[in-house]
């Protein structure tokens, strides 16, 4: 047998890179478009709890992207508490291989991985689904994904206005004052969820709550509005759906009764959301084969979940342009 190698590439490695917001979301598109067009295998994630879900808990991601010709698997912790001993709350590992044969092709950090893609997902879901003419964005939380949220929703509409609100007010400001500088334009940290909500053309909800509480107010979106709600726990109002004209999620496979977690989790099991009343998964909107926003009027909400295949094709362009730069290191795997 021929010895295999594998490429190993570290968070520092993967920062070094420098992926620009359009090779970021180009990758996350692709992996998108491919879903709609069903070539791909998306396995929903899995759960693993070493003690309690309010303390933190693995998600297990996997997948096959064909066009891409790669498979992946994604190890996420997701531990609400570890800002506490200077840690991120999200820390991942991401492992790509051939589908063909099998052959493990890469390890890969994969926290800032999960952070890009996540903060992708939510912009193009904006990209398809918000107003052209969006100019306030209102979002809460401050978690790792929530710069790259914004950062990348800016990329599609270079907001007017952009507003932030976390529980503890040190990471609101933080999370203002990073996005201040790296965008060039004021964002705010307000200190109450009303502020921040209402009346916003975006309205971005990614929270930590260590329970369920709908501290979202449904009066509080305006016709029109692009809601996207993510958090593991949910923070909306069950009556958040009633206003809503479209529906759309990344993967409903992942969303569908009998799972757990996720902001629409109780809609979901209380039939406010069904396959047949959804309007469609992104990615058939992506591939041209449902539409997006038809109009200014329509109030629309958008549900991720995360997809494995979003890792994947970002971890493969990263794979991609790593190699291209000789950076990562090879090891001998057998």
């Amino acid at each position: 047998m021929h010895p295999l190698h594998i490429v190993y590439l570290s968070g520092p490695d993967i920062e070094g890179l420098a992926l620009s917001d359009a090779e970021i979301l180009a990758a996350v598109e692709a992996g998108l478009e491919a879903q709609g067009r069903k070539q791909v295998v998306i396995e929903p994630r899995v759960h693993l709890v070493p003690d309690h879900s309010s303390v933190g808990h693995f998600n297990v991601l996997r997948g096959v992207v064909h066009p891409l010709g790669l498979a992946g698997v994604k190890v996420v912790g997701d531990f609400v508490n570890n800002h506490e001993i200077g840690l991120p709350s999200e820390i991942g590992m991401l492992t790509l291989f051939d589908p063909l044969t099998g052959v493990p092709l890469a390890i890969l950090s994969a926290t800032s991985i999960t952070d890009m893609r996540t903060g992708a997902m939510t912009a193009l879901g904006a990209k398809f689904l918000a107003r052209k003419d969006s100019k306030i964005l209102g979002h809460i939380g401050a978690r790792g994904t929530s710069y790259w949220n914004i950062r990348l929703l800016n990329h599609f509409f270079d907001f007017e206005e952009i507003r932030v609100h976390s529980k503890r007010p040190e990471s609101r400001q933080a999370l203002a004052a990073r996005l201040s500088k790296d965008l060039g334009k004021p964002v705010t940290a307000v200190d109450d969820w009303e502020k921040c909500v209402r009346d916003a053309d975006i309205v971005v909800e990614a929270t930590r709550l260590i329970e369920p509480q709908p501290l979202l107010k449904t009066e509080w979106i305006r016709p029109g509005a692009l809601v996207i709600p993510y958090g593991t726990m949910s923070a909306v109002e069950l009556s958040l759906t009633d206003i809503m004209d479209k529906v759309v999620v990344d993967d409903w496979g992942q969303c569908r009764k009998g799972l757990p977690y996720g902001a629409l989790r109780q809609h979901v099991d209380l039939d406010k959301i069904t396959e047949q009343s959804l309007h469609a998964e992104l990615g058939q909107i992506v591939a041209n084969l449902r539409p997006g926003r038809e109009s200014d009027s329509e109030t629309i909400l958008f549900w991720h979940r995360g997809l494995s295949l979003s890792d994947i094709a970002l971890g493969g362009a990263i794979l991609d342009k790593a190699g291209a730069l000789s950076v990562g290191q090879t090891l001998r795997f057998d």
